[in-house]
């Protein structure tokens, strides 16, 4: 217990310094995010996260404070070779099958087949590839898929404790205290990112986690209960998917059709979007948790699934998506296609209105033929060149 009080308070401060000794190296590579920003945001936050969660959970393993156990540290490293992966991602531009298969194959060596059997350990596979990567795209605004990360892991980590898997509790929990430290670097307007590299190991620690610790209880309830912890992170998913699939754009295409941004447009700030996210993601933890516990029965995560089906009906009727840019005027819609694009006729008024500045008084009068004005000989080229320019 005290050792687990001290890791995460190690992970922490460690995490904060990390990600901000990182931050001049990130930018200095280009390690940067490629949202539309005013200003370039490092990925430090992710490289933070995952060297602090490697480091502190590894020595507590190393040297036997707290042994994280054959099912449980499996996890470790296959977390880590996925944070790799992520971070080739955030150099370079992988293709998303890429992602989704390094992420299966990871899942597939640390799903305990002993204690789901074959066919549900097939199924946790595919759920802790759907919950890393849902977590991948809620990294969509600041502060949200670390605030929404810090309250799952602190509920698994729960779920952990109660079911005596000590070294799952103790790498959730240096887990939820190395985004906390992250946090102080991401919350809105933030100065770090996670980055792929940050948000898969997450997600995936979280999930696959998750699975761990709901694997010895039934089926169903095991289910609802990983539904419930990682709720918000599906509702994105979701959300996303179908908004898309209805507008007709592709899968994979970037857009403003997220949780964060539709809250945005509801009035919210940046501030306040990450606050409700928050505490929706606390909701469906606690009820996970009591459903787990056998405070709560399992009808209870229906709840939280009738809640989800509301939001996603909800925020679908919140306009994301602009109209189509028109790619040229009416006047050039009619023109045939290869012909010479010309000039529109010029209008008396609008050339009253824009026309040709007065040349300064200062300036030499050179003399030849042209209009005399106020005792000022004006060129008839130059006149000319300057009705075109400026009207």
């Amino acid at each position: 217990m005290l050792y687990g009080i001290a890791a995460a308070t190690t992970a922490l401060l460690l995490s904060a310094v990390l990600a901000g000794l990182l931050r001049v190296p990130a930018l200095r590579l280009g390690l940067v995010e490629r949202r539309q920003r005013q200003r370039r945001v490092p990925l430090s936050g992710g490289l933070a996260v995952v060297l602090t969660t490697c480091l502190v959970a590894f020595a507590g393993d190393r040297w036997g404070y707290a042994p994280l156990g054959d099912g449980v540290g499996a996890l470790l490293p296959a977390a880590a070779a996925l944070a790799g992966l992520g971070l080739i991602a955030d150099v370079w531009r992988l293709k998303a099958r890429f992602l989704v298969l390094g992420t299966a194959v990871a899942a597939a060596f640390v799903v305990p087949y002993g204690d789901t059997g074959p066919w549900a350990g097939a199924l946790a596979v595919v759920w802790i590839t759907f919950v890393a990567l849902a977590f991948r795209s809620l990294d969509h605004a600041d502060g949200v898929a670390g605030t929404v990360g810090v309250v799952t892991a602190f509920g698994a980590a729960a779920c952990a404790a109660l079911e005596v898997l000590d070294g799952a509790a103790v790498l959730l929990s240096v887990l939820a205290a190395a985004l906390t430290g992250f946090l102080m670097h991401n919350w809105p307007p933030a100065r770090a990112a996670l980055g792929a590299c940050g948000s898969l190991f997450a997600g995936f620690l979280l999930a696959a986690g998750a699975v761990t610790v709901c694997a010895g209880g039934g089926a169903g309830e095991g289910a609802g209960v990983l539904f419930a912890l990682t709720a918000v992170a599906a509702v994105d998913a979701v959300l996303v998917a179908v908004a898309r699939r209805l507008a007709g754009r592709p899968l994979l295409r970037g857009g403003p059709d997220h949780l964060a941004h539709r809250l945005r447009r509801l009035g919210l700030t940046p501030q306040g979007a990450v606050v409700v996210l928050g505490a929706a993601a606390f909701a469906g933890v606690l009820v996970g948790t009591l459903v787990h516990t056998g405070w709560a029965g399992p009808r209870a995560v229906w709840w939280v699934a009738g809640g989800a089906l509301a939001v996603v009906l909800g925020l679908l009727r919140v306009p994301v998506y602009g109209p189509p840019r028109a790619r040229g005027s009416a006047y050039d819609a009619s023109r045939p296609r290869g012909a010479r694009r010309t000039a529109p006729p010029r209008m008396p008024h609008m050339s009253r209105m824009y026309g040709p500045r007065r040349q300064s008084e200062s300036l030499p009068v050179r003399p030849g033929s042209g209009d005399r004005r106020g005792g000022r000989e004006e060129s008839a080229q130059v006149g000319g060149f300057l009705r075109v320019r400026n009207g």
